[in-house]
């Protein structure tokens, strides 16, 4: 099967010749792009296995661009963020697809097998998975795809090439059905929430299409139907029982505004109260355990309770669990300069979520190298989120970042990009956050912290960038939309919706929607009350810190970055690197120095601000082109019986004659001047044949009465 995606671009999807052994197989290809995707799923789920065990994986082979692994092994090992990132987004989309009563293990492996430089895989990988679904018989409910869409030069752009994409100030990929928007994320610099509806119906206006091909594909190989699946079993007349002794209590704890670990405690209590009248209507004898299939599946009922109950209280009562209105975010609290030996840090607490984030400010050496089979690019700006297990009071291995570290900090990050200087500005940014305390959006507090942080760090960072996370409950046509989610309420929504930007637009998005048939409108509703919850913590991010500080902290490195005209490089750096390794020792600093887009680009790094300061006025002293009637200070290098020979500009030389020294006549300079003394000239002018510089220190001396308007002239001598 095959379809546009637009300005001439074929999208072709095959199934029946590779993998033909697994439940669902399918490529996907645009132009020289091809992707691999497959699907398969157990018949039986585990024992006691009581949520689904999904597992999607995104993989890039080396061998797709022709280029082998840079590790170690030269070998693909375990999964970079890019790849983590896609795998989210995929995974995202599908998982709301499968029966909530389906629990056997499913596993989705996408593969990149042949990379085209200007195709972004990241857009077509979530077609793929979804058409492996679509042709095997594992009872997947709808058929999804994703798209990118791309706002370029005022055009929105489905799909765009690499080199477009470079341009674009919205990129937004959204994953829908073909009736309802499953999901979307992505990034730009501060657009409006009408902008953002735009590239979502334009989205799912081009999914449509991409849903019709995998149909037809499913219909040409002939699938039917899907497999049958064992569900639990389910006790009508336990649930009852358990429903009549919690009902009430749940509804009492969810209206007394606790704190989380009180509302946890009292939920437990209820529970263990229940096990206990379950153990008196079964007649259990004392000293007796209830049956273990009976109280594990009282625990669920309970769960589904809690969840049915804190719903229709927030429907029907207008009130959420900890007491606030719909619209009320938490109680904020913000601290800058928290730690003294960082180079910026921030201390955010909203409600009981907390953020300490940090700013290091390194050199060009510190870049990250950020590797994909198509591509490999070096980022100056790097943040890292952090989530011990203390921040929610409990107790886990500590092991490497997981995936949801990784999407969060790769929100907040994109959020914070917008705002961040060019490549003019020379340090390479290091944020991280550390979250402290958690109970709902912690990646929003990495936005606000990492504002308030490099702003305290004195990167030139023109706006704050605040977030909030938005919540969604609808049933029987009635709707709520909370702002500044808990994260109990994160469990309940039917919407997760988190979004970041200035007081001017939006920066990030990222909205997982799990609900059939939400209208635009809510849509737009939920978006134009997430902008007042930004503005509001914006206000209070303004007081805490109004504006970048305008210098780097004195314990932070100085850096500084020129440009000078490439035929200066050879210069700057010296005979076998002569020249700049003198500068290097006699200022104390790292330089560095590159040829970028035709000019000479120059890194000076160092501890004091005064050595950077000497280093950079050197440079530019030999990059700089002598302009004839311009002062400069100059140092004498030689004195000859004719005049000094004085460097004026850093390996600028040039005669300041006997005759220009001073008004007076002088027959010798002895007395006058010696080697190593500084004097103030002028460049008078530059001789036509030998190109050799006029240089004159009496022009800038008050001249005596009667003095010759030009002084006595000797000749003057070119040896």
């Amino acid at each position: 099967m095959s379809f546009e995606v637009g300005e001439g671009r074929q999208v072709i999807i095959e199934t029946g010749k590779l993998a033909r052994q697994a439940d669902g197989a399918v490529t996907v290809r645009q132009g020289n792009c091809i992707i691999l995707a497959t699907v398969v799923a157990n018949k039986e789920p585990k024992e006691g296995q009581s949520f689904f065990p999904l597992t999607v994986d995104y993989q890039e082979k080396f061998a797709s661009a022709g280029r082998i692994p840079g590790s170690f092994f030269k070998r693909e090992s375990k999964l970079n963020d890019y790849e983590v990132l896609t795998s989210r987004l995929i995974d995202r989309a599908l998982r709301p697809l499968f029966p909530e009563d389906y629990f056997c293990d499913v596993q989705v492996l996408v593969t990149l097998v042949s990379s085209d430089p200007e195709v972004m895989p990241d857009a077509l990988a979530c077609l793929a998975a979804s058409a492996a679904l679509a042709v095997s018989d594992v009872p997947v409910q709808e058929i999804i795809s994703e798209v990118r869409v791309a706002r370029i030069d005022g055009k929105f752009i489905v799909n765009p090439l690499r080199s477009e994409l470079a341009k674009a100030d919205m990129d937004f990929i959204i994953g829908a059905t073909e009736k309802n928007i499953m999901m979307v994320e992505g990034e730009a610099k501060e657009c409006l929430e009408e902008d953002l509806i735009k590239a979502i119906e334009l989205a799912h206006d081009a999914i449509r299409v991409q849903v019709k091909a995998q149909q037809e594909l499913r219909d040409k190989k002939g699938v039917s139907g899907k497999r049958e699946y064992k569900k639990p079993e389910q006790n009508e007349e336990l649930r009852a029982k358990v429903e009549a002794f919690a009902k009430e209590k749940v509804y009492a704890v969810a209206k007394s505004a606790l704190s989380k670990h009180e509302r946890s405690d009292r939920f437990d209590e209820i529970g263990t109260a229940l096990q206990e009248q379950l153990k008196k209507e079964y007649e259990v004898a004392e000293g007796e355990e209830l049956d273990s299939a009976i109280s594990k599946k009282a625990k669920g009922y309970y769960g589904d309770l809690q969840y049915d109950v804190v719903r229709d209280m927030i429907l029907n009562d207008r009130v959420r669990l900890d007491g606030r209105g719909l619209e009320d975010v938490r109680p904020l609290a913000m601290e800058v300069d928290a730690l003294p030996s960082p180079h910026g840090a921030a201390l955010f607490t909203r409600g009981e979520t907390q953020s300490l984030t940090t700013v290091t400010l390194g050199t060009p050496l510190d870049e990250l190298l950020v590797e994909s089979a198509a591509v490999s690019v070096y980022s100056k700006f790097i943040l890292h989120y952090n989530f011990p297990p203390f921040s929610t009071g409990e107790v886990k291995m500590m092991r490497a970042p997981g995936r949801r570290e990784v999407g969060h900090g790769n929100l907040a990050m994109r959020s914070l990009k917008q705002m961040m200087p060019g490549d003019e500005y020379p340090y390479t940014v290091r944020i991280v956050s550390d979250i402290l305390e958690s109970n709902g959006s912690s990646s929003m507090a990495t936005v606000c912290a990492g504002s308030l942080a490099l702003m305290d760090a004195g990167v030139p960072f023109p706006k704050h960038v605040s977030g909030v996370a938005m919540g969604l409950i609808t049933k029987e046509g009635k709707f709520a939309v909370l702002t500044d989610i808990l994260g109990d309420e994160d469990h309940l929504g039917d919407m997760d919706f988190k979004v970041t930007g200035t007081r001017e637009g939006i920066c990030g998005v990222q909205m997982d929607i799990k609900v059939d048939g939400l209208s635009m409108d809510i849509m737009r509703q939920a978006l134009a009350q997430a902008n007042r919850g930004r503005m509001h913590i914006l206000n209070a991010m303004y007081e805490a810190i109004p504006a970048a500080r305008g210098d780097v902290k004195p314990h932070a490195p100085r850096m500084v970055k020129l440009f000078i005209d490439k035929e200066f490089i050879g210069a700057v750096i010296g005979p076998g690197g002569k020249v700049i390794q003198e500068m290097q020792r006699e200022t104390g600093t790292t330089i560095n120095i590159e040829e970028k887009n035709n000019q000479g680009e120059v890194s000076i790094f160092g501890a004091k601000k005064e050595n950077v300061d000497k280093a950079v006025n050197w440079i530019k002293g030999i990059a700089a082109q002598p302009t004839v009637g311009d002062t400069y200070e100059a140092t004498v290098k030689s004195i000859q019986p004719y005049g000094a020979f004085v460097e004026f500009l850093p390996g600028k030389q040039g005669l300041l004659h006997i005759s220009e020294v001073s008004w007076k006549r002088l027959e010798t300079l002895e007395g006058v001047l010696k080697e190593g003394d500084v004097v103030k000239v002028k460049l008078t002018g530059t001789d036509p044949k030998s190109g050799k510089f006029k240089l004159s220190r009496k022009v800038l001396l008050p001249k005596p009465e009667g003095a010759p308007s030009g002084g006595q002239q000797r000749p003057e001598r070119n040896d």
